[in-house]
């Protein structure tokens, strides 16, 4: 799928939560925070493209999981969990922005540094709790290992399972936010609609793996199982529901896990 495509699948998919949003009856304030999260991941995602340029990827990914740990130890918490920073007043997830562009850039790019960077993210997750982002680490790191089976896929899956184990033990007891957590179970409740652009927006998301798996399928499906997952998980619990609820944190994480969609093979 060519890169304008897929942004264009991304857009509409955040179109579709805008729709959802305001048939649900959300705060005007949701929708333009949403759609200025948009253009903020396209900003990143250009400026992240050429910092790619220069700096190889294993650092690149090792960096990434710098943040996540910072976060865990200096992050707003709530309940003892500690997922979140507070940037000019809102609330924003980093696991969802970082995760998802480090574990696609890894699947195409594995070394020592960026196995590092991984099991930095692992333990950051473990720590915070992070259930959902945890659990989509290992789905896509366990799908990586079936298509690629080296000491790195292993080394990052074992530090992911760990984590995911770490938070399943863990109090995770965070009630739903209104137009962010239980999206999928409610939005029919708000209409037609609004249901239907629920579901619309979560297939565009997986749009991408599906047209280009067969020109790279460890990134390529490997970025499908991920949101996927983070889709199942918002299902399942009190998750952020990702694009077509309210958050600007998903919406920018999956515009920078695009940017890594390029087929690219390297051990750094």
């Amino acid at each position: 799928m060519q890169a304008r495509l897929r942004i264009g699948c991304t857009a509409a998919a955040v179109g579709l939560g805008l729709t959802y949003l305001w048939a649900a009856g959300a705060p005007p304030r949701d929708l333009v925070i949403n759609a200025l999260a948009l253009a903020v991941g396209l900003a990143l995602k250009e400026a992240l493209v050429r910092t790619s340029r220069i700096v190889p990827s294993g650092y690149g990914v090792l960096a990434a999981g710098i943040p996540l740990l910072a976060t865990t130890l200096f992050g707003s918490s709530i309940d003892g969990i500690t997922r979140w920073v507070n940037v000019g007043g809102l609330s924003v997830q980093p696991s969802l922005i970082i995760a998802p562009a480090m574990l696609v850039s890894f699947a195409g790019s594995r070394g020592w540094l960026s196995t590092l960077g991984v099991v930095f993210a692992a333990l950051a997750l473990g720590s915070q709790p992070d259930r959902a982002v945890a659990g989509a680490m290992v789905a896509g790191l366990g799908v990586m290992c079936l298509l690629q089976r080296d000491r790195f896929v292993w080394i990052a899956l074992a530090s992911a399972v760990v984590a995911f184990a770490i938070t399943l033990v863990r109090a995770d007891n965070l009630s739903a936010m209104p137009f962010v957590e239980q999206v999928y179970l409610q939005a029919f409740k708000s209409g037609l609609l609004a249901g239907i652009a629920v579901v619309l927006g979560a297939a565009l998301l997986l749009a991408p793996a599906v047209a280009g798996w067969r020109t790279d399928p460890p990134t390529y499906l490997v970025f499908g199982t991920l949101w996927l997952a983070l889709i199942v998980a918002a299902v399942l619990g009190n998750y952020p529901t990702p694009i077509v609820g309210y958050g600007s944190s998903s919406i920018v994480g999956y515009v920078l896990s695009l940017m890594r969609l390029s087929p690219r093979r390297s051990q750094t």
